[in-house]
């Protein structure tokens, strides 16, 4: 819809379930005395079961081989939407969309990446506010930050299709997140 930079926050996750955010950061440029955003906490689902739950309940697993990832063994697990299984959450819906490999290390049993491509079109707003074509892509990568705590390091979504009926729309936004510390 746009062209944009690069833009740094400083994001903190609230016991609450809320988060607060403060830009530090805008196209390689300190931005002093930004305001904090503060999101508040999701609302409770109405869902009788957890997203996760309802994600592993419409994709079906197939574990592919083993690998190296960065020197460490790893065991790739092909997911695909399936068949027949119903969505209850915002989720899970959007996951059945999708198929693709997860790489889980073999000594933590931890996701280190998950590749993902959807097998069909993404509509948001029954297709008239945006619609990502087939093919759209998804890398997510997770790393240890503490010696049994892992966490998302970085996001990449890839993709083209239609905003607003007629707009073209070209999707390339990657997300990183780093230097991870407690919340006090």
């Amino acid at each position: 819809m746009g062209t944009g930079g690069t833009v740094v926050y400083e994001y903190t996750p609230l016991p609450d379930g809320g988060a607060e955010r403060r830009l530090i950061e805008r196209d390689g440029k300190p931005v002093p005395g930004a305001a904090v955003e503060r999101r508040p906490p999701r609302p409770a689902r109405g869902s009788r079961r957890s997203a996760v739950d309802d994600v592993i309940g419409t994709l079906q697993f197939t574990i592919e081989r083993r690998t190296l990832l960065e020197g460490q063994p790893t065991i790739a697990v092909k997911f695909e939407p399936k068949p027949g299984a119903s969505a209850e959450t915002r989720e899970a819906n959007l996951a059945r969309r999708f198929a693709g490999t997860i790489l889980v290390n073999e000594a933590s049993k931890e996701v280190v990446r998950v590749d993902a491509m959807a097998i069909e079109d993404l509509t948001y707003g029954f297709g008239m506010v945006a619609r990502l074509g087939k093919g759209t892509s998804v890398a997510l990568t997770r790393e240890r930050v503490e010696p049994n705590l892992w966490l998302p390091t970085s996001i990449r979504f890839t993709g083209s299709g239609r905003a607003l009926l007629f707009r073209r729309l070209a999707i390339d936004q990657s997300i990183e997140w780093l230097n991870y510390r407690r919340a006090r």
